[in-house]
């Protein structure tokens, strides 16, 4: 049985042909090499935070305080990364999470495909942004027989979200991914510090300009005024939800509902009592409010509310396969990726976005195989410490 971690070998034995890796495979050779290879406005945007970026640094640096112990005289020779998508099994609980500016990533400024062809090489699912360069049909296309799923930020004209997520349903995404932190925008200095904004610049908004109910709010269609469209969209983005929306929500579609942004226990239990299909446990990178506790920290008590009722995401600061392994140690069902496969996209298209995947899977998996976790269960028996320094 083949095994994630055989990555590692492939390296090597090509080594001894004279061939290395064309693109690094640690994260900070990664970051190095994108932010000599990305323009500086997209470099801003996708590395940038909210307010002194604080809760950014924290949510990276925290997994060093999260440490686990080996156990020894345990056949780990095969390992079994499996988790479950709502009834699809996937090879692993590794995903892609949804970030707006993807599809500017690569040179073509068709990132959006391009991940989606990464996620079809590697079985690793996307969660595409409602910001996208690509309309959600063309992206999930791209994607093949791997699972997608499709990001929700809901416009205020509820009959645009209505059509959006008809859309994404009607398209073959597995789940609607509802974002709850993002009506409106946090501040974020790099990007104030050069009055960049993507989205006001026409970027992001093909699903927007290519849907129905949004071009019946125009005078004239995008390709005709792009200005005015975009204003529109300005004027018709982000709508604040509360408990209240869940039904409405809900009625839209037969799809799995995951409420992204969620950090407290309670509303853990809120959104199960609603009728969430999974909680998805992020801060939006520190990206929207800055202050806060690293989002692997609040983890272990979020994971601890939920209890096994519904599944639990995680996404916030991983940049490497051994974090990924804490995050399913601490609770998680499904852990996402985003800034390292961003950069895998600027370096390399799909081609190094797939290559990004396999370096996280790879060293998630023969950390496992050195530490005697043949499964995740094993991980989760396994669990982690506080440890200090």
């Amino acid at each position: 049985m083949a095994q994630f971690g055989d990555y590692q070998l492939a390296i090597y034995l090509a080594g001894l042909e004279g061939i290395v890796p064309e693109w690094p495979v640690d994260f900070a050779t990664l970051e190095q090499r994108a932010e000599a290879a990305m323009p500086p406005s997209l470099l801003t945007y996708v590395q940038g935070g909210c307010g002194d970026e604080l809760t950014q640094r924290r949510n990276a640096s925290a997994y060093a305080h999260w440490g686990m112990v080996p156990r020894m005289m345990v056949d780990s020779a095969q390992r079994d990364l499996s988790a479950d998508l709502f009834g699809t099994r996937l090879a692993s609980p590794l995903f892609m999470t949804p970030i707006g500016v993807t599809g500017l990533c690569t040179a073509d400024s068709h990132g959006d495909l391009a991940a989606a062809q990464a996620a079809a090489e590697t079985g690793v699912p996307l969660c595409a942004s409602t910001l996208a360069n690509d309309p959600l049909e063309d992206v999930i296309t791209a994607a093949g027989d791997t699972p997608a799923l499709f990001q929700l930020y809901t416009p205020r004209d509820r009959e645009l979200a209505a059509s959006l997520v008809r859309r994404a349903e009607a398209a073959g995404y597995r789940a609607i991914v509802v974002t709850l932190d993002t009506w409106v925008t946090g501040w974020r200095p790099r990007d104030l510090n050069t009055a960049n904004f993507p989205q006001l610049r026409g970027h992001v908004l093909a699903n927007y300009f290519s849907d129905p109910v949004f071009r019946r709010l125009l005078a004239r269609p995008p390709e005709e005024d792009r200005r005015a469209a975009v204003m529109t969209w300005a004027a018709t983005f982000g709508q604040v939800l509360t408990w209240g929306d869940l039904p409405w929500l809900r009625s839209l579609t037969e799809l799995p509902i995951v409420l992204k942004g969620l950090c407290h226990p309670d509303d853990a239990l809120r959104a199960i009592d609603g009728g969430a299909d999974a909680v998805y446990v992020s801060n939006h990178g520190g990206r929207q409010a800055n202050g806060g506790i690293a989002a692997i920290d609040l983890l272990p008590d979020m994971a601890a509310a939920v209890a096994g009722r519904i599944p639990v995401w995680f996404d916030g600061g991983v940049r490497s396969g051994t974090d990924i392994v804490k995050a399913v140690a601490l609770g998680a069902d499904l852990v996402g990726v985003g800034r390292p496969y961003s950069y895998g996209l600027a370096l390399g298209g799909a081609a190094g976005c797939a290559h990004v995947l396999r370096c996280l899977l790879a060293e998630a998996d023969l950390l496992m195989a050195v530490n005697g976790w043949p499964t995740l269960a094993a991980v989760r028996d396994a669990g982690a410490r506080r440890v200090e320094g």
